[in-house]
């Protein structure tokens, strides 16, 4: 069974860091790296490098295995004579090359950062003590969170923003649905920050409606008068109103 656990910074494993050559780092390929035309290397402020590791060491189960750290350069300090790198470690017994093991790593920050979010909302508490209620909360729970990240990138905004963001400024609509001449029109407040990313929203996926979804009671349907047959002449038949 293979584990990707991430590593305090303690003295032992700074120790271990600092012991690793830096002909040892190497770019790794994140999104917006890029190439370069001269040399074909990588430019990334990112750079990996592993050395072995022997965790738990004060117990009676110590754990050696590869120690996989990804330094990044400190954007605060950047004007430093030397650079200034913040070291990310985490014991692996993987054997995918070192720059792969870091992105399956980090793989893991991103179903964190899903938990995390449906914490913070849906699932802070499950509202029975039947599991069939709980599992259809969370059913339902997993698809508000699809739909919210699908409408996410239409906000023309930053569309990794947390859940109770989304909700906040796309959900929880300060709207109100007017009726004149019986044609529904959605009035927007006027000074509301998000009217634009909503209104990209509404575009986007109601392109061909012509106006929002009607609101409150509908129209019923007209009075229909019980009619019964009436005879006339022969070989013909009628229908005429009761009364």
């Amino acid at each position: 069974m293979q584990f990707s656990l991430a590593l305090a910074k303690n003295p032992a494993v700074a120790r271990a860091i600092a012991a690793i050559p830096q002909d040892a780092w190497i770019p790794v390929h994140y999104p917006g790296a890029v190439v370069d035309p001269d040399t074909g290397d990588l430019i990334s402020d990112a750079e990996v490098a592993e050395t072995r590791f022997t965790a738990f060491a004060s117990t009676q189960q110590p754990v050696t295995a590869r120690l996989v750290v990804r330094r990044v350069r400190d954007r605060a300090k950047l004007d430093e004579l030397f650079p200034i790198w913040r070291h990310h470690p985490f014991l692996t017994n993987s054997v995918e090359p070192v720059a792969d093991a870091d992105i399956t790593h980090r793989q893991h920050a991103i179903i964190e950062t899903v938990f995390a979010d449906l914490i913070d909302g849906p699932l802070a508490h499950l509202p029975s003590g039947r599991f069939s209620a709980n599992s259809a909360w969370a059913i339902c729970a997993a698809m508000t969170h699809n739909l919210l990240r699908a409408a996410g990138p239409s906000r023309a905004t930053n569309w990794v923003a947390r859940g109770a963001t989304l909700r906040r400024q796309i959900v929880n609509v300060p709207a109100r649905i007017a009726r004149p001449q019986r044609r529904p029109v959605l009035h927007l407040p006027t000074h509301w920050p998000w009217a634009q990313q909503w209104l990209t929203i509404w575009n986007s996926v109601f392109a061909q409606i012509k106006a929002p979804p009607t609101a409150g009671l509908t129209r019923p349907p007209p009075h229909r008068h019980n009619r019964r047959p009436h005879s006339g002449k022969a070989g013909q038949t009628s229908t005429t109103p009761m009364p």
